[in-house]
């Protein structure tokens, strides 16, 4: 089975433009297919062929983004070799190849997203102007002021500074429950602030993505974004 399509036609099922237009971009040399320039009319492409436009890496459909709140015992990877994977949960959301944006450990649970937009993937890497995660976090043990006063203002780690967006205790709860937010697209860091700190997480669950929530989101469910809620985190 030939999985060829004409460049102008991956282009245009991915949402950039009309087939007409992405000749024109073609021509002018703003598409690179594998690393390089491609300025043939007709070219034909695979679709799992890497074809970048203006830098950005596209895809053969349209753009998808899906909201799961994970529950526990799932592995976040787009691998099928790990037993039970965050995919699984999202099989039927769409026909686009999406995957997770950061990381969600195994036995963490809450909001992970997932798209085949680069641009919004690329915005949760960037750790300084990235889209903040607010998380609910339960310690085996109550959080000391002195330890919360330092994380908020920021700790080094083998000379490497760590912050956080924002620390808080939950109100009306024990010190035991602590709200953070951070922009690092993993769990990892959390683990190593109170792992720092002599504390166990016995909860972490990721409550808030930029100004995403888990409103009508059951456990093991997810939801297509709105246009305007991509639209909210295009602009974060």
């Amino acid at each position: 089975m030939d999985n060829k399509i004409r460049l102008n036609k991956f282009i245009s099922n991915s949402g950039i433009c009309s087939r007409r237009d992405a000749d024109m971009h073609i021509s002018i040399g703003s598409v690179k297919v594998n690393g390089k320039v491609v300025t043939e009319m007709g070219c034909k492409v695979d679709l799992d062929d890497e074809v970048r436009f203006d830098g950005a890496r596209i895809y053969p459909e349209k753009k998808a983004y899906v909201l799961l709140n994970k529950p526990k015992g799932f592995s976040t990877t787009d691998s099928q070799s790990k037993g039970k994977t965050v995919m699984d949960l999202v099989s039927n959301a769409t026909k686009s190849r999406i995957k997770p944006v950061g990381r969600l450990g195994r036995n963490s649970t809450g909001l992970l997203l997932f798209t085949n937009d680069e641009l919004i993937m690329n915005k949760f890497v960037n750790s300084k102007k990235g889209v903040a995660r607010l998380f609910y976090i339960e310690l085996d043990k109550n959080l000391k002021a002195e330890h919360l006063k330092q994380i908020k203002e920021g700790f080094k780690i083998d000379g490497k500074l760590i912050s956080v967006e924002e620390i808080s205790y939950v109100v009306n709860s024990t010190k035991k429950e602590i709200g953070l937010s951070i922009k690092n697209t993993g769990n990892t860091i959390i683990r190593t602030i109170f792992d720092h700190f002599k504390y166990d997480i016995i909860r972490l669950d990721c409550v808030k993505i930029g100004g995403l929530t888990k409103k009508d989101i059951p456990r093991g469910h997810w939801k297509n974004l709105t246009e305007l809620e991509v639209s909210s985190l295009k602009m974060l």
